[in-house]
């Protein structure tokens, strides 16, 4: 999945770290809330502004980022 263009990093931002398409929700929220056991659905009915693919794409960006680290 390509997820660089759901995925933004702005310097003013949560401090620089990744968010969803600008808004303030950063990846790694959306990363605990999963690893906390919250489904997909129950994410998305939390925050209405989210979408599935936006989901997809924060654990894309946490793949991604693993197979660099």
């Amino acid at each position: 999945m390509n997820y660089h263009d759901i995925i933004t990093i702005q310097p003013g931002k949560r401090s620089g770290k990744p968010c969803i398409r600008g808004m303030r929700i950063t990846v790694y929220d959306i990363l605990e809330y999963l690893a906390g056991g919250m489904t997909e659905a129950e994410i998305l009915e939390d925050f209405s502004e989210l979408t599935s693919e936006d989901i997809k794409a924060c654990l894309a960006f946490a793949v991604d980022r693993e197979k660099k680290g």
